[in-house]
């Protein structure tokens, strides 16, 4: 996870380490020696940019360059010959992640526990019996995704009321999203949201997230005097935000 101040004035969020979706095929990553790349014209881009996706979703993964309307073809090589040591770097993180992901399969993780996987032919509905979740045979991700969905509004929302009751200050309502960027937002009205797939990580990791929100109802911002605060409320934040930025990317069903 990487904090940095919200894109927006008067939000501040926590970013997730994520991409957009590739056209490019996600069955195998690309040979490095020779990088495949599509080129996507952009109206609002300045200059050339270059995007490695595949840590939001290892499934599909790609080398995009943007090049702005006027910019020639030939700018999206160069960009792509320039940039090679870092294409190859984050082409790697990408191989890495696929191999910790397959490591877990037949499993799902759930606040630490790692729940077994039972298809159901018929089952159109997962549920959790003990450390197993029964899910409907094929492709049980839509399932899982509205599984955990309603199991994240759970868990949160008391551990939110509790955590705001402790600093003394309140929030206006709270969603459950699915952001691509972000694990969690707090806006200037209190409007508290959380990305479902928290729900993938360690319990304490979950707590730092919400402990870090709900601090931004008195700090909107994240200079020392906000890190300050959330460390009197969450002593060890720093490992459980360093956690989630070397593991964020593995955060998918």
């Amino acid at each position: 996870m990487s904090e940095i101040p919200a894109r927006a004035e008067g939000v501040s969020e926590i970013p997730m380490r994520a991409e957009g979706v590739t056209d490019i095929p996600a069955h195998t990553l690309p040979n490095v020696s020779e990088i495949p790349y599509t080129v996507r014209r952009s109206a609002r881009a300045r200059r050339v940019r270059v995007n490695v996706h595949g840590l939001a979703d290892p499934r599909s993964v790609g080398v995009e360059v943007v090049l702005p309307t006027r910019a020639p073809e030939r700018a999206a090589a160069a960009a792509v010959s320039e940039m090679r040591p870092w294409i190859e770097r984050r082409l790697s993180d990408v191989q890495e992640v696929r191999a910790r992901i397959a490591e877990r399969a037949g499993t799902l993780p759930y606040l630490g526990a790692a729940l077994e996987l039972v298809p159901q032919p018929g089952r159109t509905r997962v549920h959790r019996a003990g450390e197993r979740l029964l899910v409907p045979a094929g492709d049980p991700r839509p399932a899982l995704e509205r599984f955990y969905r309603r199991a994240a509004r759970v868990e949160i929302a008391p551990r939110l009321d509790r955590a705001t009751t402790l600093a003394g200050s309140s929030y206006r309502d709270l969603s459950i999203r699915a952001q691509r960027t972000r694990w969690a937002s707090c806006s200037a009205g209190g409007r508290m949201s959380f990305n479902w797939r928290l729900l993938l990580a360690p319990e304490r990791v979950l707590d730092y997230v919400i402990w870090h929100e709900v601090c931004h109802l008195e700090i909107l911002d994240h200079s020392p005097r906000f890190w300050a605060l959330v460390e009197r409320h969450w002593p060890d934040y720093r490992e459980d935000r360093d956690w989630l930025r070397r593991n964020g990317a593995t955060l998918v069903i």
